[in-house]
């Protein structure tokens, strides 16, 4: 300890007495360690943290595996029979995602709600600020309209007092007792749960299908496995639950299973590989950083030599030697480690207000332990990386040649060294272009991908019709929705309108079971043909832009008076008619009890993302006119439809004149939530956009660094070969000659890189053959473009030392020595 104590502290007089190698050094060191602290605190948050909850492993998730949909909706009375018949979970819970318009405090406005079972709560153990959490039995049918509230709601509307217990509040025009407030803490994101601002019973929600068997209903479950039981075992369990109820009940369980998922996996199994990915990748930073030092130690190394030579004629061993410079090294590597520790902090920041809004866990990203621990190791493995090298080749000088009056200590192996280093360098550096550039290529054919639709000047939004509607007949509330579409298009700006129900482009999904007329129907609705279910009025497809192949669309005839009729889209037509016109036939729906006809059929329209789309099993798609939905139905639409306005390219109309079109005409009717389709696919895109952003940055900063690590070693070779090159112009050598011989040596280590990052990034691109779309991930183009980008880069980098070159006085050469 004392040997290395003075180590140190030598190592920092060395450092002291070179403050611009210094400062450049632990620059480079604190730009590769920032960044990877960075991403590992995303990494570390998302997807090492064990979630927040107690005894976390015991968490899994519960959907219903269907002959449609592996992960589907579990419908409430087969929740309530996997509850009562199981023997693997201690407590299972469910929940369905909703929307509340609160009147009565102020001016009327939605809020995001979940309903909820009692077990929900207490099976991630969440524990109220105040007051209590729902009880079993209250989320019964019929039981207490109770609710709890969020923590930020209770701040906003009344103002975190205590005496919120016991108030009612009006949520669609139904008055419920506020009983707790749920911590602002609270963070879940899985289907059919996001928190929210209200949380209701689930026995509170009106929809006359939750008591139906075969209703899915978009409610999705929660269990907490008993203590020693596994997921197979649970799995297991569950698969003998399943097929007694489909024994029991044949016309709607058969063919349904349990789908159990870790509840970790369900909530980040999507971003895993993408977020390794980019971890893989910002090493290949730090490792450049490190070499880029480990070129300067090297250069450093040449005004060092007599010191380490006149050390090792006086009996230091050659250990020693290296001991002394891995401590100079070390030094370097932690003081470049703290001023990483606080690039990473301003860092993980920036990342933060960038991160698309579906990364899981992001509230759970910051600096803790681990990530101070990751920072230590890195900047000591770092040190030890980058001060090896210089540290073997300081530690057996040629004492003969060195303590020679005059000996100039260079070294053709040193020159090697340094080249190998940028050779190295530089193949990193492709590699990390090569993915950025897939990446790139991959976003632009997203965004040149046709939708099926035509997003420019589309603005969509929520409406609430007034709470006294909630009660109303169906023709009352019919009523309504026509005066709100005769408002929107009397205001100036909107060309056309249209409600929506159902299923959405990119952000919302529903399906309709149905049998082709004339068929037999199937023995139960597992059984059945599927489709996504569309309820739109008749300016919807002008609305959309979506293109009509043949037939017509809806007009204001097709109403609730009108004989049912339904628009499919071509991939409908094309799977369940062939060559066949589908117009005229007709499809049974609602279990039966309609019978629509086809009347047109539209072009496809992508439903599930941009890049997913085509992969998924359920592509047809059903257009049913909104006028005609069932009494039952339009009972349930008053608390909030979509609403999608196409606006005048010239003048569109704004948001703001658009509520106070609705609002003038009715100011209880509350209109919420807007978004443009282009923001809708925009943010399909952020987790793909947010990669590419991160992984061209990763890419820049390595071929900055792979420049002027470049630059360094050429600039090195041009100050060690003046005489040289002094002699050469004597002996009549042009300028061009002293140029192309400099820029030769520059081209020669790019190309070199270049042909081996080309072979390392065929490999290592293959890993992110799912983060990409409409390429391969050995894709021609980017793999010609971005070598001959990089040669260029460093050709570039190197002609400034070679133009010094060419400026060399032969005189001056010639009394270098």
């Amino acid at each position: 300890m004392d040997t290395l104590t003075h180590d140190l502290a030598y190592g920092a007089r060395m450092l002291r007495k070179s403050p611009g190698f210094a400062a450049i050094a632990i620059l480079t060191l604190a730009l590769g360690i920032g960044v990877n602290t960075a991403l590992f605190s995303i990494v570390n948050g998302v997807l090492l943290n064990p979630l927040p909850f107690p005894n976390p492993d015991q968490l899994v998730a519960l959907h219903e595996s269907k002959p449609n949909f592996e992960g589907g909706s579990i419908s409430y009375p087969n929740f309530r029979d996997w509850q009562k018949d199981n023997h693997s979970f201690s407590a299972l819970a469910i929940s369905r995602s909703n929307a509340f318009t609160l009147t009565g405090t102020g001016e009327g406005e939605q809020l995001s709600a979940q309903f909820i079972s009692s077990d929900f709560l207490p099976i991630l153990g969440i524990k109220p600020v105040i007051g209590r959490i729902f009880t079993p039995g209250e989320d019964e049918i019929g039981a207490a309209a109770n609710v709890l509230i969020s923590e930020g709601l209770w701040k906003r509307k009344f103002a975190a007092t205590p005496d919120v217990l016991g108030k009612t509040l009006t949520l669609d025009g139904k008055l419920y007792t506020v009983i707790g407030v749920i911590p602002a803490s609270f963070h879940l994101r899985v289907p059919s749960f996001t928190e929210s601002e209200i949380y209701a019973p689930i026995g509170q929600w009106g929809n006359p299908l939750l008591t139906k068997r075969g209703a899915g209903l978009g409610i999705h479950g929660l269990g907490r496995l008993k203590p020693g039981v596994s997921l197979e075992q649970a799995q297991a369990d569950m698969a003998a639950v399943t097929r007694n109820l489909a024994a029991a009940y044949p016309d709607d369980d058969k063919g349904i299973s349990a789908k159990l998922v870790p509840l970790k996996h369900q909530i980040v199994g999507s971003v895993q590989t993408f977020l390794l990915v980019l971890l893989g990748a910002v090493g290949f930073v730090l490792l450049i950083a490190c070499v880029n030092v480990a070129n300067l130690l090297l250069a450093r190394s040449t005004g060092r030599t007599r010191e380490f030579a006149i050390r090792t004629a006086l009996g230091a061993s050659r250990q020693r030697v290296v001991r002394q410079l891995l401590a100079e090294s070390s030094l370097l590597a932690f003081a470049g480690g703290g001023l990483g520790l606080l690039l990473a902090s301003w860092g993980t920041r920036a990342a933060l207000s960038a991160l698309p809004s579906t990364l899981p866990r992001a509230e759970e990203i910051g600096l803790d332990w681990r990530v101070l621990l990751f920072t230590l190791g890195i900047s000591l493995l770092a040190g030890i990386f980058f001060g090896l090298a210089p540290a073997l080749k300081m530690s057996h000088p040629d004492l003969h040649d060195t303590l020679k009056e005059g000996g100039r200590g260079s070294s053709g192996t040193r020159h090697r060294a340094q080249g190998v280093f940028v050779v190295v360098e530089m193949a990193m550096a492709l590699v990390l272009l090569i993915g950025a550039g897939l990446l790139i290529r991959s976003l632009v054919r997203l965004w040149s991908l046709d939708p099926g639709f035509t997003a420019q000047n589309v603005l969509t939004f929520g409406l609430s019709l007034p709470p006294s509607m909630t009660n109303a007949s169906p023709d009352a509330i019919r009523a309504a929705f026509r005066e709100v579409e005769r408002t929107l298009q009397a205001t100036p700006g909107v060309e056309t309108t249209s409600l929506s129900w159902g299923a959405f482009p990119l952000s919302g999904d529903d399906e309709v079971l149905f049998w082709l007329r004339g068929q037999p129907k199937p023995s139960s609705q597992n059984d059945m043909n599927w489709a996504l279910n569309y309820v739109v009025g008749p300016g919807y497809m002008q609305s959309m832009g979506i293109r009509l192949i043949r037939g017509r669309f809806f007009g204001a005839q097709d109403n609730e008076h009108s004989q049912p009729v339904v628009v499919v889209d071509d991939a409908f037509a094309g799977k369940y008619f062939g060559n066949e016109d589908p117009i005229g036939k007709r499809i049974n729906v609602n279990d039966g009890a309609t019978s629509a006809e086809i009347i047109g059929v539209v072009h496809h329209v992508k439903q599930w993302g941009l890049d997913r789309d085509d992969k998924q099993s359920l592509q047809a798609q059903a257009y049913f006119p909104f006028m005609q939905l069932p009494d039952k139905a339009m009972a349930l639409t008053p608390p909030g439809v979509s609403v999608i306005v196409r606006s005048s390219a010239t003048a569109p109309a704004s948001f703001t004149t658009i509520r106070h079109s609705i609002e003038s005409a009715n100011s209880q009717q509350v209109i919420y939530a807007p978004q443009t389709m282009d923001e809708i696919i925009s943010l399909s895109l952020a987790t793909q956009r947010f990669a590419m952003v991160l992984l061209a940055s990763f890419a820049s900063l390595a071929l900055l660094l792979a420049s002027v690590g470049i630059y360094g070693v050429i600039s090195y070779l041009v100050a060690q070969r003046t005489h040289e090159i002094g002699v050469r112009m004597a002996l009549g050598a042009r300028r061009w000659d002293v140029l192309r011989l400099i820029l030769g040596r520059g081209g020669k280590l790019a190309l070199i890189g270049a042909g081996v990052g080309l072979v390392t990034a065929f490999a290592l691109t293959r890993l992110m053959a799912g983060m990409i779309y409409g390429i391969k991930a050995s894709d021609p183009l980017t793999f010609v473009v971005v070598p001959v980008l990089l040669v260029l880069v460093a050709l570039a980098a190197c002609y400034i030392p070679a133009r010094r070159a060419t400026r060399v006085d032969p005189m001056v050469a010639l009394r270098y020595e």
